[in-house]
């Protein structure tokens, strides 16, 4: 066991370095100057040089990079163009917004997908295998920043009971309706497609399970039907926690729609902002470090399948 991790560990180290190049390369590709956000339209060229030098944007692109990246392998990541304030205080501070959210989405979206899923496994082929895959289907098809809109015109708009942007407060109280209110419409758009993946996946392979001949043989022996599907669950877990897992690395980086629409203040949301404004010390932290979240949560994700299952590490 040691040696696999020894050996991921050891393959993540290119993966890393290649999403920093390309994290830092994209920012560049964009049209537009950043330094132009900061200067007035008939800015001469003089004071646009010496504003380019302030941010080391003057350099050739290979400098800056290796530049940015001994500096963010030290903890910083470079102050802000549009507010002047420290990149990594504003990713800390809208980092945890977006691990709430993304964590209480794939938590509930497990919850009722597993169950679904299970339900469609034991039952395959069934009228309620057909109702729970176009469950799945519907709930990956539809576009979570439409389902946003929707649901803030339904339930803030018309009916008027929950609000439709922002939070009640900069630290989370879980014991606080107010606070839990904010929350409901962007878990609720947040979590659909993730309810259709891991749905999808649960059926899978609970019905691939209970087509082996270890279930055949529990029958035969006269075990409850309850105590196969015990079994039958405990073998078809592993790669649902790892689906699962791989959700909550996918909803950190991909929930910059939802965070907009409803001015959740998480990470997306700055990404967004920083995209209008040109900000690229912002754009490149914020991508970095949701990037790295994703690899890191991919190991992770390995490294428990593989303690589940010791196949892998044989592989």
């Amino acid at each position: 066991m040691f040696g696999y991790v020894i050996r991921r560990l050891i393959a993540a180290i290119p993966i890393a370095l290649g999403v920093s190049m390309v994290c830092f390369a994209l920012v560049f590709l964009a049209p537009g100057d950043p330094v132009q956000t900061l200067l007035p339209p008939d800015a001469d060229a003089e004071t646009v040089a010496r504003l380019k030098a302030l941010y080391g944007l003057d350099r050739p692109i290979v400098v800056q990079y290796f530049d940015w990246l001994w500096r963010v392998a030290g903890g910083d990541f470079g102050r802000s163009i549009a507010n002047g304030r420290p990149v990594i205080e504003e990713i800390q501070r809208s980092l945890g917004n977006t691990v709430l959210l993304a964590g209480l989405s794939v938590l509930i979206a497990f919850s009722i997908a597993f169950v679904l899923g299970v339900i469609a496994g034991r039952k395959s082929g069934t009228w309620l295998d057909r109702l729970v895959t176009g469950v799945a289907v519907l709930g990956v098809s539809i576009p979570n920043y439409w389902l946003a809109i929707v649901l803030v015109i339904i339930f803030s708009v018309e009916m008027m009971i929950l609000p439709s942007s922002g939070t009640a407060g900069d630290t989370f109280d879980p014991t606080s309706w107010d606070h839990i209110r904010y929350l409901i419409l962007p878990v609720i758009t947040l979590s659909m497609i993730p309810v259709g993946i891991i749905a999808r996946t649960t059926r899978s392979a609970v019905s691939e399970v209970m087509n082996q001949e270890f279930v055949v043989t529990l029958r035969a022996n006269g075990l409850p039907e309850w105590r196969v599907l015990k079994h039958a669950i405990k073998n078809a877990l592993p790669p649902v926690l790892a689906v699962m897992g791989l959700q909550f690395g996918t909803l950190m980086g991909g929930s910059i729609l939802v965070e907009t629409v409803y001015a959740w203040p998480g990470s997306g949301y700055l990404l967004s902002k920083a995209i209008l404004t040109r900000d690229v010390p912002v754009l490149q932290g914020t991508i970095l470090v949701l990037a790295m979240i994703f690899v890191v949560t991919n190991l992770a994700v390995d490294l428990f399948q593989s303690t589940l299952d010791p196949r892998i590490r044989r592989g």
